[in-house]
């Protein structure tokens, strides 16, 4: 019986977080009117949103990337830390 709720809870958890990294951008997807966007309008608006969150987080990431004794990272290190600090920037 624990596995199962400690399952379902896991569930919840992982479904949460899949549904907060997709609003933010979802969430501002309205018309001039105040109606939330529909079909290939929302598409495009949530595409273009997510760019400019990832192209403005990428400076700021960039400042980020240093070693724990201060140097830049370099190679597959920096292309790692950017991806993921980019990704929780977007979400």
């Amino acid at each position: 019986m624990k596995k199962l709720l400690s399952l379902i809870a896991l569930g919840a958890c992982l479904s949460f977080g899949a549904a907060h990294a997709q609003s933010a951008c979802e969430t501002k997807a309205m018309d001039k009117n105040g109606k939330p966007l529909a079909g290939a309008a929302k598409t495009s608006f949530v595409k273009k949103c997510e760019k400019n969150t990832m192209s403005s987080a990428a400076p700021a990431c960039a400042t980020k990337a240093m070693d724990k004794n201060g140097k830049a990272l370099a190679g597959a290190a920096k292309t790692s830390f950017m991806k993921k600090c980019e990704a929780d920037a977007k979400g």
